[in-house]
């Protein structure tokens, strides 16, 4: 009906609930865990077969009712979208793997994984739209299943507290984005991204375009924590279950990035709205909020929060320089932050599970009685410091380079300057975590199960691969950029012009 990897995620995410009565009913709940698994590996071989029919095409049109564009809802699926789909189902299936010890003890496991699958399945819809209805669509169920997972342990406030939160904010920044569909829809007749491109090429510049470019900003920043709207962030992030923190910091927020990504070059292209410099300034102030606030912090988990807020302001820098370059930055590192930041928070989970503390004076020394654990989680630390050979190291130099490039050197230089901040934390808490001597709360702790270790391992050497050998990841995103640059290929795909 739309794509074989999302339709095989919606199958599941439908399923799942049938399963998980099953399993109850012969004794092997466990079932439940391993479908859903089976259902993201499912989702990403078929997204294999997509890529290379991609590749050969170029864009591929998916109408999905009966009518046609510019009226009818469509999804087009570039090398964009299938990198940004990419990105997802690796991180969910790594915290769905982490997942099945993680959250042994708790109950309510069947919805759990069915919630994981339908949000998983609303970003690769969301990635794979071709109009503002069929996104819009893609977006609520990504948001509703967030929500919910964000407050899934409801016995407790904090969780509750955080979740309703997220839903007041995120749902403001979504009603912001309604706003600037229904005014691109009185103006065009339309909400196809192509035909809108078209029809908003001719027209001069008024009031209310610029009107639904900031909505479209404002809306989009919201989920994408870009300072001063990232306030849900921090709350959001330590609350929700750690396998659920790995992806709302890893995957979630990067939608708001590619809803930026994909309409404002497609649809507010940059030679007629300049929005490139008011950008890069919310950039750089999401840079700095993100990593002084991470300074500041004795929560583990708060200070990783934080942290995506700072790494989420790289990826806006690169968007706001415009080139072929500073935008496959952006996207690479889209890809290493996911990595980067679902391995920590999977790591700190690990910690959390043998500790029961996210303080980080009370997980002094935890590494020392959890070895392997302390040797991914230090990689994945430095990765996001920046420091090379990693990963993380070789997406940040691509954007200081580029704004160099082009002419925003002040802007690189402020980047920098966060790249410092950054590794100041991020030794301080290798040296608690690792270094100092075990304090009483962790004394008893040990290695981690090896169903957590395992997807920690993947990512930590995903984190060395990708930094030593980056260009295979660089071509990838370099693609994907492409894409997005090269509107005209997706305008002619769909409207023959």
């Amino acid at each position: 009906m739309f794509t074989d990897p999302l339709d095989a995620l919606l199958f599941f995410s439908v399923t799942t609930p049938l399963v998980g009565w099953i399993g109850y009913q012969i004794g092997h709940v466990k079932i439940r865990e391993l479908y859903a698994i089976a259902g993201l590996i499912v989702s990403a071989l078929l997204l294999v077969g997509l890529s290379n029919d991609v590749q050969k095409s170029g864009v591929i049109i998916v109408i999905i009712k009966s009518f046609s564009p510019p009226l009818g809802v469509c999804l087009t699926v570039d090398s964009l979208g299938i990198f940004m789909a990419a990105v997802y189902v690796l991180l969910a299936t790594a915290a769905a793997i982490f997942s099945t010890r993680y959250m042994e003890h708790d109950t309510g496991l069947t919805e759990y994984y069915t919630l994981l699958l339908v949000m998983v399945a609303g970003m690769i819809g969301v990635v794979f739209a071709g109009d503002f209805f069929t996104l819009f669509v893609f977006w609520e169920l990504m948001c509703i299943s967030s929500y919910v997972l964000v407050a899934f342990r409801k016995q407790r406030w904090e969780p509750v507290e955080a979740g309703f939160k997220y839903l007041v904010m995120s749902a403001s920044g979504t009603a912001t984005i309604l706003f600037a569909m229904s005014i691109l829809y009185g103006m065009t007749g339309t909400l196809n991204f192509a035909y809108l491109s078209t029809s908003l090429a001719k027209a001069p510049s008024n009031y209310w375009l610029y009107l639904s470019l900031a909505m479209v900003i404002i809306g989009f920043g919201v989920k994408a924590s870009m300072a001063p709207l990232h306030t849900w962030l921090p709350d959001a992030h330590p609350a929700a279950p750690s396998p659920i923190s790995a992806l709302l910091s890893g995957v979630v927020i990067k939608s708001g990035a590619y809803g930026m990504i994909r309409v404002l070059l497609l649809i507010f292209a940059p030679s007629n709205y300049q929005w490139q410099i008011v950008l890069a300034i919310f950039a750089v102030l999401t840079m700095f909020v993100g990593n002084l606030m991470a300074l500041l912090q004795d929560d583990v988990k708060r200070l990783l929060a934080y942290s995506s807020v700072a790494q989420m302001g790289y990826v806006l820098f690169g968007l706001a320089i415009g080139t072929l370059y500073g935008l496959t930055g952006a996207v690479f590192h889209i890809l290493n932050h996911a990595i980067m930041k679902g391995l920590l928070f999977l790591c700190v989970g690990a910690f959390i599970y043998r500790s029961e503390t996210r303080s980080l004076g009370e997980l002094a020394g935890i590494g020392r009685k959890m070895p392997l654990t302390a040797v991914i989680f230090t990689i994945g630390a430095l990765a996001l410091a920046g420091v090379p050979p990693l990963n993380g190291f070789m997406s940040e130099f691509i954007i200081v380079m580029a704004g160099v490039q082009g002419g925003m050197t002040v802007f690189s230089a402020l980047m920098i300057v966060n790249i410092l901040f950054s590794v100041g934390y991020y030794l301080r808490i290798v040296q608690i975590i690792v270094l100092k001597e075990p304090t009483e709360k962790v004394a008893i702790a040990k290695e981690a199960p090896i169903e957590m270790l395992l997807p920690m391992i993947v990512l930590g050497v995903l984190c060395v691969l990708i930094g030593i050998y980056p260009g295979p990841f660089v071509d990838f995103a370099g693609k994907a950029a492409s894409a997005a640059l090269n509107t005209q290929i997706l305008i002619h795909a769909i409207t023959g012009k």
